[in-house]
């Protein structure tokens, strides 16, 4: 953890940027979508840097910035009224063992889907350890929670993951439609033949870009020079998938041979035009955890 307050917006702008990916791997794993992580993610910077004039020293920056992702995730999961009992009164007296190796590598590698089966204390507590590394006084001053009470959420959370593990994951695949297959394959076949004139023709005049964790356009003249930098790399191949069941380009670096894609796009639609255009190009990390198709 950082010991000292920022002492300028500089220096928040730095521990912001660096911060960002483990602070969506928290966001993505408490709301269960990488896609939605990032958006409770915004949300928390957004508070972070308006709170900041008003903060006073601050002793640990991280673990300020966590502490605002974690009720900013718990205001989304009210929102939409999937959250569970998340505090309870009981504390038990109990030392919270380190987890196993293999344990470690099963709870680091869960799905997201696997995470939001548990309770929103049990999950917050075993993300913030055992796949970001928190120490029990960290998670404590996160959750705002007594010793007893995350020693608790911890060991019960762990105890469910592994049981977890050992079942089937027997839900089916989800689909793309012929609509969303046929449009989508044709923006990908046209981008791929860097035809951005044919692609340019495919967008709304009011179209909106959201160049994640870079910046933001709007209108058919200010997107056009989003296309016009892609022209010039290349670094970049496109193929129609599926991530969290939403139609989405994967993206993948055909000088890196890999099975991975490196990020995804997602494209929205208005009457046959692309009316919004999402690029994770400059944000990565979100591809982590996703759960995608192609």
């Amino acid at each position: 953890m950082v010991p000292d307050a920022p002492a300028s917006t500089t220096d928040i702008d730095g521990l912001l940027a660096a911060m960002r990916p483990r602070l969506h791997r928290y966001c993505a794993r408490m709301v269960g979508s990488v896609i939605d992580g990032e958006d409770v993610l915004q949300d928390a910077l957004i508070k972070a840097v308006e709170a900041l004039a008003s903060a006073g020293p601050i002793a640990n920056p991280e673990g300020w910035l966590f502490r605002i992702a974690h009720n900013t995730a718990l205001d989304f999961l009210r929102r939409r009224n999937r959250q569970e009992a998340f505090r309870s009164g009981e504390e038990v007296d109990m030392i919270a063992d380190p987890a196993d190796a293999v344990s470690s590598r099963q709870i680091a590698s869960a799905s997201l889907r696997t995470f939001m089966r548990l309770p929103v204390a049990q999950r917050s507590s075993v993300i913030l350890m055992d796949v970001l590394g928190c120490s029990l006084q960290e998670v404590c001053e996160v959750m705002d929670f007594s010793l007893p009470a995350v020693k608790a959420a911890l060991h019960r959370g762990r105890t469910r993951l592994r049981e977890l593990a050992d079942e089937p994951d027997d839900l089916s695949h989800p689909k793309m439609s012929a609509a969303d297959r046929d449009r989508l394959g044709a923006y990908v076949a046209r981008f791929n033949a860097r035809d951005f004139d044919a692609i340019r023709a495919m967008i709304a005049d009011d179209v909106r870009l959201d160049l994640v964790n870079k910046m933001r356009l709007n209108g058919k003249a200010e997107v056009s020079r989003y296309f016009a930098n892609y022209s010039k790399a290349g670094d970049w191949h496109l193929v129609p998938g599926l991530v969290e069941g939403r139609p989405a380009i994967l993206v993948f670096d055909p000088n890196e041979p890999s099975s991975r894609p490196k990020y995804f796009m997602l494209l929205q639609w208005a009457a046959d035009k692309v009316a919004t255009i999402r690029d994770f190009r400059h944000a990565t990390y979100i591809i982590d955890g996703a759960e995608y198709l192609i």
